[in-house]
């Protein structure tokens, strides 16, 4: 199983103190070294971590793939089109939320969505889209002409209790192994940590995990990259 490492809370650290460091390249490369499948960061329109100058710094020195997170707001489709990441992963933004809420709302805004997936593919980037374990958003999603989606594990991630635990993991199974059915490449995450991922870890056809925040945390005690291997190890 392949691990994307989230950099964007290195960001925010350097942001607190609208300083230089830690810089998220020099992060990605010591994810890379210690086993990063590829690197993630979500440019957000209010720019609160990663700048558009990390990007492009992150463009050229990566040895894997960049795959930007980000909306479908047209400055930021333009962006992504320019610095062409290997992928782009289409997710929901509101500018008061501390992190992600949710999938994206696929079913309720195709036209939208399947018209940034038609830009970014032009241009030769793969789109996944960020999306809650759900049929009709899966349905909704090979509609936009894509052939990867991202499940949204957060609630199963704040269940509270064994039995909502449980309950959360079987939607995510079941719309796995619905999305295997209907063609598209599976991968997952939100909220994963070092005391959850090992049961989604272990359903059959998720390819990929992308976490972050806790890689950070974890990465403040121990560092990046002994973060990064304990992190392999559990998902591998």
């Amino acid at each position: 199983m392949r691990l994307g490492v989230n950099i964007d809370h290195i960001a925010t650290i350097r942001e607190i103190r609208h300083g230089i460091e830690p810089e998220p390249v020099v992060a990605a490369s010591l994810a890379e070294a210690a086993g990063a499948d590829s690197i993630v960061t979500h440019l957000r329109e209010d720019r609160r971590h990663i700048r558009e100058s990390d990007l492009y710094l992150l463009k050229q020195s990566l040895e894997t793939k960049l795959n930007l997170e980000m909306s479908v707001a047209r400055d930021i489709v333009d962006i992504a089109c320019k610095l062409r990441p290997e992928r782009a992963t289409l997710v929901p933004e509101k500018r008061r939320e501390l992190t992600t809420e949710g999938g994206l709302d696929v079913a309720g805004s195709p036209y939208r969505i399947k018209a940034a997936v038609s830009r970014l593919k032009e241009n030769g980037i793969e789109v996944s889209l960020f999306i809650d374990p759900d049929k009709k958003q899966i349905d909704a999603s090979l509609e936009c002409g894509v052939k990867m989606v991202e499940l949204h594990t957060g609630r199963y991630a704040d269940a509270r209790g064994p039995k909502e635990k449980e309950r959360r993991l079987k939607e995510i199974k079941s719309s796995c192994a619905y999305a295997r059915s209907r063609g598209f490449e599976v991968f997952a995450g939100h909220g994963l940590d070092y005391h959850n991922v090992s049961g989604i870890a272990a359903i059959r056809g998720i390819e990929e995990l992308n976490i972050g925040y806790s890689l950070v945390c974890r990465a403040a005690l121990v560092g990046l990259k002994q973060a990064v291997r304990e992190m392999k190890e559990l998902i591998g």
